[in-house]
């Protein structure tokens, strides 16, 4: 065996490759890597054959059920490793605080102070794997170069090996786990050894030794006597398996802790029926000791001052991996955000080689989303099926409860009807999506070897279904508020823009992303004859509310310009029927009667941003124009007017202020920078000059309002 030590801890580690390329190279590769940095722990993931999924090959310095739910790993995942093969480079996190900010899911499985980077294994030509290392809480926040420089050095060299390996067509796969080696066994060899035995064994508080699985290695007679057990029934178990009033998962997370950021932590305990002990538990890279005392100060505070453990066993790599899991499916907005995610991120953490999301609708179901099928007519099997159908898909929707087949031949002997579907699969596990007591549809994982299902994953995946359920159920609300927004907005605004004689116009509109995507902005375009009407406005808000309020000031705007009235008193008449409504709501608008045959514009405005003029030799100004109040404020409000003359090419960008109002950002500055980009972009189309001012616009970008824009050019030649 070949000794490697990070600090002066020693890591068991495997042979020496084989000259022929049969040895263990990756976990070399990994404990060589960790000793160099002085790690405290690592792994080394390998990138799966024709699947964007990376797949934990070999973990050192930690027992991996501390990394289980990241075990397989979808390179969508927004978690480090993946980054770090997505984007080619070094993910360095400095501590709890940065992990908590920009990778939340691995903070609330692991929310101890470590240290993390995450590197990629490729070459210039292609990607095959991945690295992360962690240290404990005492690494400074920042990456040393020479960590960095020997970090990336390593993992250049394992991926030119990789590389070598997949061109002889070599096949690397998982290797043991690399742990410290413990203690050497056997009786102590010494008459100093044996006294400092008998000490421990008479002091009056308990002590244990914990590996880093958490088994007991030893215990004296004093920890015993604490924890109720004799030492030959504690020696080999786990504490909080072993002690049933340790049987809760906030006990194992303190040694996660402890281990994770190599820091002394505690937790106080009641042993029924009334005694408190204190545990405190002291960490190095081969286990921790543990000190056992009672706690009579805090059995005087009272029960309800610490939680009491809870009945019934539990699993911390359990309920890690569903914690992971629901947190990256809080991030799902529509119904192919969840299929997205569940097919990159919970189908591989599970194993699983294809995803089916089946949506129950009007007694039948029907395929919302599938992900690793080959052959599209089993997909589309499964579409339109009956409720009351003899399948697995529509039983276990019907019933609620999950069924798990571990291989085709037990499928077809409880669904004949399956002989006919030939999906390549051998192996599936159907879940009922059940959310606020009704049902939402059928999840469907398919394996592609025979597959066993052991109680605790049928147990995982049958929460992960309850998850599914509700990221789905919020999905489709939202979805159908998204698509009630978006035809509502349609229906308000012009569907096209009518010619008008002597001018090219363009348009766009962009509504708040908070919200319901739907706002009070509008314009619009009236051709009358001889002149033109063109207007646009901002209704205060982005609701229902307002975008109903819009569509009415857009027709009293259009029905007032018909008959014939001034610019004044447009928006005169406009403000007296917002006023008349009663909706305390305001709205600010911008009139503009065009003529074309003398090339002007009188313009009429309330409160609205002034427009901006770029004239033909590219030079841009803003329009002071004279105004009134806003609309719905005053119903003695009058509303001056200004001409303008608008000469043959010149542009005139009429906006709401959702494309100029920033958080931070003076207004001045943003309408002169708007200005800037306006007399740069030349004479190009309108229609390119209206996505270029939005695209560059940062208060489009953040979107916190609505956003409309309206573009004019004189046209020579009238």
């Amino acid at each position: 065996m070949v000794g490697v030590s990070i600090g002066r801890t020693p890591r068991t580690a495997p042979a020496a490759p084989d000259p022929r390329g049969g040895g263990p190279l990756l976990s070399l590769a990994l404990a060589s890597m960790l000793d160099e940095i002085h790690g405290h722990s690592g792994a080394l993931y390998l990138l799966a054959q024709d699947q964007p999924v990376l797949e934990m090959a070999v973990m050192a310095g930690m027992p991996r059920a501390f990394a289980a739910p990241w075990e397989r790993v979808g390179l969508s995942a927004p978690i480090p490793v993946a980054q770090a093969v997505r984007e080619r480079r070094l993910v360095w996190v400095g501590g709890e605080e940065e992990m908590a900010r920009r990778f939340p899911r691995i903070a609330v499985v692991l929310p101890y102070p470590f240290a993390l980077a995450a590197l990629p294994l490729a070459t210039p030509t292609a990607a095959y794997g991945a690295v992360f290392v962690t240290w404990p809480a005492s690494h400074p926040p920042v990456l040393s170069d020479w960590e960095r420089e020997h970090l990336t050095a390593a993992c250049d060299r394992l991926a030119v090996r990789l590389e070598r390996a997949a061109a002889e067509r070599r096949p690397l796969r998982g290797e043991s786990d690399l742990l410290p080696a413990p203690p050497a066994g056997g009786a102590p060899g010494t008459l100093g050894m044996v006294e400092a035995a008998r000490m421990v064994m008479r002091l009056p508080y308990g002590l244990a030794s914990l590996d880093l699985h958490g088994r007991i290695s030893y215990a004296n007679a004093a920890a015993a006597d604490l924890l109720g057990l004799p030492v030959g029934e504690l020696l080999g178990t786990r504490m909080w398996t072993s002690v049933p009033w340790l049987n809760d998962p906030m006990y194992e997370d303190r040694y996660r802790a402890a281990l994770i950021s190599q820091h002394v932590t505690s937790f106080v305990a009641l042993r029924p029926p009334g005694d408190w002990l204190s545990f405190r538990m002291y960490p190095s890279p081969t286990g921790l000791s543990v000190r056992i005392s009672r706690a009579r100060a805090v059995a005087e505070l009272g029960r309800r001052s610490v939680p009491v453990p809870g009945e019934g066993p539990s699993s911390l790599v359990t309920i890690s991996q569903v914690l992971s899991l629901a947190g990256a499916l809080t991030e799902a907005v529509g119904v192919q955000d969840v299929i997205h995610l569940v097919a990159d991120e919970i189908a591989p953490s599970v194993g699983s080689q294809a995803l089916l999301i089946l949506g129950s609708q009007g007694g039948r179901l029907h395929v919302l989303g599938h992900r690793g099928y080959r052959n599209a007519r089993a997909v589309e099997h499964f579409h339109g099926i009956p409720l009351t159908a003899q399948t697995p898909g529509a039983h276990v929707l019907s019933t609620g409860v999950p069924a798990f087949f571990d291989s085709r031949p037990q499928l077809e002997r409880l669904y004949p009807a399956r002989h006919a579907v030939r999906d390549g699969f051998a192996a599936w596990a159907f879940l009922p999506l059940i959310a606020s007591g009704r049902p939402v549809g059928t999840c469907v994982l398919a394996y592609a070897e025979p597959h066993h299902f052991p109680a605790d994953e049928r147990a995982v995946l049958t929460s992960l279904g309850g998850l599914i359920a509700q990221a789905l159920e919020r999905a489709r609300l939202y979805d159908a508020k998204h698509r009630l927004a978006h035809g509502l907005q349609q229906a308000l605004l012009p569907s096209t823009l009518p010619r008008l004689r002597g001018f090219d116009t363009a348009a766009r509109y962009l509504p708040a992303t908070q919200g319901m995507e739907i706002g009070g902005d509008f314009y619009d375009l009236v051709p009358t004859r001889p002149l033109a009407a063109a207007v646009i406005g901002d209704v205060q808000g982005h609701n229902v509310t307002a975008a109903g309020l819009m569509g009415q000031i857009r027709t009293a705007v259009r029905a007032y310009t018909t008959v014939g009235q001034e610019p004044q008193d447009v928006m005169r008449s406009t403000n007296r029927l917002l006023i008349d409504l009663g909706v305390e709501l305001f709205a600010s608008c911008l009139y503009l009667r065009l003529d074309p045959v003398d090339g002007s514009a009188v313009m009429s405005r309330a409160g609205h941003p002034p427009p901006l003029l770029r004239r033909p030799d590219g030079r841009v100004r803003v329009l002071d124009l004279a105004g009134g109040p806003l609309l719905g404020i005053d119903a003695s409000a009058t509303y001056p007017t200004t001409r303008v003359g608008l000469a043959p090419g010149s542009v005139l960008a009429l906006y709401t202020d959702g494309l100029v109002e920033s958080p931070g950002v003076d207004i001045e500055d943003a309408l002169a920078e708007l200005g800037q980009r306006l007399g740069d972009a030349g004479d190009v189309p309108l229609d390119r000059l209206a996505d270029c001012l939005v695209r560059h616009s940062a208060a489009a970008r953040e979107r916190a309002d609505d956003v409309a824009l309206l573009l004019l050019r004189a046209r020579s030649g009238s």
